[in-house]
Parts: structure tokens; sequence; C-alpha cells
């Protein structure tokens, strides 16, 4: 089964973090990933949640805003594709993720059998 692991940071705790042992803790981690073959892939970084712009839609006009979506402690920081067999599974990679430290992973499946687009009548530009 595929799941996302979302990765949700206290932005602060982070950047009080040991940052040579964290990118260690990492490197390891993304190193551990690359072994287990099968699904696994490395994640994705976001930039700080002061770098998001939020756009929403509503009674008949756009908003366009500065800022995430949601004003919490934890934002959204990033993302590790994984294939396992179950959900335990899933989480015994969670609780490895460094950034479990620093805020929380929702481990969330994918949608397996949802219509996937065809990309080859997307519109090319040029």
């Amino acid at each position: 089964m595929r799941y996302m692991m979302l990765i949700h940071h206290d932005e602060v705790a982070l950047a009080n973090a040991p940052q040579k042992e964290l990118w260690a803790d990492y490197a390891a981690f993304n190193e551990a990933l690359a072994k287990a073959g099968g699904g696994m892939a490395a994640g994705e970084r976001l930039q700080p949640a002061s770098a998001a712009t939020t756009v929403r839609f509503g009674d008949g006009r756009t908003e366009v805003l500065d800022g995430p979506y949601a004003d919490t402690r934890e934002q959204l920081a990033g993302y590790f594709l994984i294939e396992v067999d179950n959900l335990d599974e899933a989480i015994a990679w969670a609780k490895r993720c460094p950034s479990s430290r620093y805020g929380s992973i929702e481990i969330r499946p994918l949608a397996e059998n949802y219509p996937r687009p065809d990309l080859s009548l997307r519109h090319k530009d040029g």
C-alpha cells in the first residue's frame, strides 16, 4: 500500500535543533529508504510557511493571502512517499523520521482506486 508521510514542523523547534545532527539523521533516514527499495522515495522539503501563498474562493470572489492557510504552531514542511505492506510499517517509518522530534508526521494512504489523469492529454505550452 502506498502512503504519504506529511511532515508538520514546529518551525521554532526545528530552528533550535542541532543542525549538524539533524542533517546527519536525515542522511541516514534517506539512505534507509533507498535501501528498502520498492516504492520508497526520498522526500521533498518545502520552504518555511512564511513563503506560502493561500488562494481561497468563496462568495463569488477570490482571495489571495500571504502565508499558510492555517495559523498553527506546526506547519506543513514536506513529505515522503512510501510503499509498505500495512499501516504498522508506515508508522514504523514515521517514527524513524527525524522530523518526528520537531513536530508530527501525518500518515495518509494514497487513493489507489482513484482514476489517474491521462497526462498525454495535457496542454503543453509553446
